[in-house]
């Protein structure tokens, strides 16, 4: 089996198929772990109430598990478990999401006014008619660790994983599938494509439109005593301004913030700038400053790209025009915390095109 694309979903991807005893030929464009996708930034938020909507919860659940049997099977430290907090103004689409996912699933979450919210977390600074949903089965992955982890072990399990080695055009043949990279052509009974942004290319015909966000990661300096994970949770927040959220201080570069979507749809990643300038800084601040005191100067700042659907949900499914190939793509800027889950479902998909998971959300097929 190919697997196109190695990052969070491809690493995953490779790791599962070789686990199961699949020969497995993973092939990436970049280095591998690199920058220039969406895997990457230090850390990435995992949660259960999810807001997006109730179908995510038992994904959500079968990701941790799966997380855990990595950091067991690697002996690497992988997942920080974390309170996350929920907050927005009365009537947050947000808020009220995680409201739905708690009652549907029955989850442990504890409701705070925002003056509440800020004498239990004092870096805060939220208006007294906000509202907040605490939830303490979530925390954050260290991203590149995982990918590399997932990496390794496929590669300990007898896959074989090339990297820069773009592909550039894939196929249907006869009874599998055929891949041309400029070093090769590749040939296999099945296909699984996980190219993140560059599905935008690979899988232009898949049924549901792709577009690319640029947004950028950005760290401030603080005090460390108010913006440790004890003292600082994880958190998303809904503002007149747009969404935003931030990881609690882990190094020396301090707090991590970034604004969620409130970016142009462009047509590809190659419309993306991986230059960070001051606009960039302009973008957050302000609004991330309103809600959060004792913001220092900036010290770090990455770019990365979100590659989103119209309805924010995954496509996760078999081709719809060729079922000898699997995609998982259009994660819209979500979705990383599922690739341990999403690696068991494709890898289902290219076994036998089914899946015990509940795909409808994410079918190909959706209007």
């Amino acid at each position: 089996m190919i697997v196109l694309g190695v990052g969070g979903m491809g690493s995953a991807a490779c790791y599962e198929l070789a686990r199961r005893g699949r020969r497995v030929l993973g092939l990436e464009q970049f280095p591998l772990v690199h920058s220039r996708g969406s895997s990457h930034g230090h850390t990435r938020i995992i949660r259960t109430a999810y807001a997006e909507g109730p179908a995510y919860v038992p994904l959500a659940r079968r990701a941790f598990a799966r997380w855990y049997e990595l950091e067991q099977r690697t002996g690497r430290h992988l997942l920080t478990e974390c309170a996350c907090l929920n907050a927005g103004p009365p009537g947050s689409a947000h808020v009220a999401g995680v409201r739905a996912s708690v009652r549907a699933h029955d989850l442990a979450a504890e409701e705070l006014t925002g003056d509440e919210i800020n004498r239990r977390y004092p870096a805060f600074n939220f208006p007294a008619d906000y509202t907040g949903v605490v939830e303490r089965d979530a925390g954050f992955l260290y991203v590149e660790d995982c990918v590399r982890a997932h990496i390794d072990s496929a590669v300990s399990l007898g896959a074989e994983v090339r990297a820069e080695e773009p592909a550039r055009d894939w196929k249907a043949v006869g009874d599998g599938v055929e891949v041309t990279t400029d070093k090769g052509t590749y040939r296999a009974a099945r296909l699984v494509v996980t190219a993140g942004a560059w599905a935008t290319k690979l899988l232009a015909d898949v049924g549901v439109p792709l577009r690319v966000m640029r947004q950028t990661l950005l760290w401030f300096e603080v005090a460390a005593e108010r913006f440790r994970r004890d003292t600082f949770p994880i958190f998303i927040a809904d503002a007149p301004e747009g969404a935003f959220y931030g990881l609690p201080m882990i190094d020396a570069r301090g707090v991590k913030l970034a604004r969620h979507y409130d970016a142009p749809e462009l047509r590809g990643p190659e419309d993306v700038s991986w230059d960070l300038t001051a606009d960039d800084e302009a973008a957050l601040r302000p609004l991330a400053g309103r809600f959060v005191r004792g913001l220092g100067p900036l010290s770090a700042g990455q770019v990365c790209m979100y590659t989103v659907t119209p309805d924010r949900n995954f496509v996760i499914d078999v081709h719809p025009r060729f079922p000898r190939v699997s995609v998982a793509c259009g994660f819209s800027g979500h979705g990383f915390k599922f690739a341990s889950v999403v690696g068991e479902i494709v890898a289902d998909l290219a076994e036998r095109g089914t899946t015990a998971h509940d795909l409808g959300p994410f079918s190909a097929r959706r209007a």
